[in-house]
């Protein structure tokens, strides 16, 4: 797993460098689309029901306002439209970011 080494908000983007050297760019929009959260993607319960996920899709508009790594392993964005609840693990955000 690589890890972030710096991240920043250029424009409407998050740039990430990564301990290998690679760059990542990804819009905020579509990061905040991405969200892993239960309330963006959904979870089951153990009879196979789901909850949540059920919102919007598209998020024009939103932007970064802050993040905070998580552990070693992840990182939590706070977005403009007050969501902050998806923890982004690092293989995941890369995968997210990959053009």
């Amino acid at each position: 797993m690589h890890a972030p080494v710096n991240i920043q908000l250029i424009g409407e983007e998050i740039a990430i460098v990564w301990d290998d050297g690679a760059e990542s760019y990804v819009t905020c929009e579509r990061l905040r689309a991405a969200s892993p959260s239960a309330s963006n993607q959904g979870e089951r319960d153990i009879f196979g029901h789901q909850y949540g996920g059920d919102g919007p899709k598209q998020f024009p508009g939103v932007t970064v306002v802050h993040w905070e790594r998580v552990g070693n392993y992840a990182i939590r964005f706070d977005f403009s439209d007050g969501h902050n609840t998806g923890l982004y693990a690092y293989d995941y955000l890369r995968r997210i970011a990959a053009p």
